[in-house]
């Protein structure tokens, strides 16, 4: 399989930058067998059947994008540098792993300043990246990371706009408990507390799973032969409870239907051969292309993702190439918004 059997053209104003308000509102493209349908997000509860359940990633995105200053001493006195830093992933060590800007500016041994009395030494500058060990730690961190930090939105985002204070609630998803993402399972984002009340007013159960979404999620594939490709690792966990709970549906004849990518994936990672889901927990670089046989997933929400993307590879996988990209060309004829805050679709294969 080559990369280029994933593109396809999309104009950039079909690329959301804000989501639709309120959350369910935005469209909802349903494709099942041969059928494609238009709806809308809030329709699901008309859409799915009692019985089935929805399995929702509760991580929660932290504001990971700080801007501080470096200072350093020279000849002729004190020079300072504005440094913008975005929070990969933390080590066991407790430091963090960091992209910053301008990466040249910094040296290993440096201190940069951040708001709220927040501020990082920089331990290691390696692979493009920095190494950095906060002043503070565990709840102070959070707290000092909620005021100092941004939204971390995704590039693609970036380029038309700056994250601003909507950001703290829309790119956050209403079930949100478990800090540690930097960037948000965005078809989660179409949900609300309305729209979860009707579902389960309509006999849809939901099971919650935690999936830590990192940076890597926005890396490019650059390998030509797709199979080649390696995924970065993202730290999840599946309970006890989740495991009985998605097992349980399986075994009533109920459908499991993971809201996003990430969900999918980590009840994917934590099944074994005959879709048994197992209680899990650790870090997993699964990746899900054509010819991947699924064990627990019985259909998928997700929005609509990028050319090129290992996620447009795994909605492939889950569809079938070609209808994926007869998907895809109706919702950008019908108007469809694309991306993190576009518009929806629930995948039934």
């Amino acid at each position: 399989m080559k990369l280029s059997d994933f593109d396809y053209p999309l104009p950039e104003d079909r690329i959301a930058t804000r989501p639709a308000r309120p959350r369910s509102s935005a469209k909802l493209l349903v494709a099942e067998g041969g059928a494609i349908a238009d709806r809308i997000v809030r329709e699901l509860p008309d859409i799915l059947r009692p019985g089935d359940r929805l399995v929702l990633n509760d991580t929660k995105v932290i504001p990971a994008r700080l801007t501080g200053t470096r200072r350093r001493e020279t000849g002729q006195g004190a020079a300072e540098a504005r440094i913008e830093a975005t929070l990969l992933e933390p080590a066991a060590d407790g430091t963090w792993a960091a992209l910053v800007k301008p990466l040249r500016k910094l040296r290993a041994g440096e201190t940069v300043a951040f708001p709220a009395g927040l501020s990082a030494v920089v331990e290691e500058i390696a692979a493009g990246q920095a190494r950095l060990r906060f002043n503070l730690v565990g709840a102070d961190f959070e707290a000092a990371l909620e005021t100092a930090g941004a939204m971390p939105l995704p590039p693609y985002i970036e380029r038309l706009r700056t994250a601003d204070a909507a950001d703290r609630e829309d790119y956050q998803t209403v079930w949100a408990s478990r800090p540690g993402a930097v960037a948000a399972p965005t078809a989660s984002l179409h949900f609300d507390e309305a729209l979860l009340a009707a579902l389960a007013a309509r006999g849809v159960a939901f099971t919650h799973v935690t999936l830590h979404v990192g940076a890597g999620t926005f890396l490019p594939v650059k390998v030509e032969d797709v199979t080649t490709h390696r995924m970065h690792a993202e730290w999840g966990e599946v309970t006890d409870a989740a495991a009985a709970e998605i097992n349980a549906t399986r075994a009533a004849g109920g459908r499991v239907i993971p809201v996003g990518t990430t969900a999918l994936r980590l009840i994917e990672s934590a099944a074994a051969g005959d879709g048994t889901v197992r209680p899990w927990r650790g870090e997993t670089d699964i990746f899900i292309y054509p010819g991947y046989r699924f064990r627990a997933t019985d259909a998928l929400v997700t929005n609509f993702h990028l050319p090129k993307s290992t996620l447009l590879m795994l909605v492939s996988a889950l569809m079938g190439r070609e209808r994926i990209a007869a998907i895809y060309d109706h919702a950008i004829a019908q108007g469809y918004r694309f991306f993190s805050y576009g518009d929806a679709s629930l995948l039934v294969p």
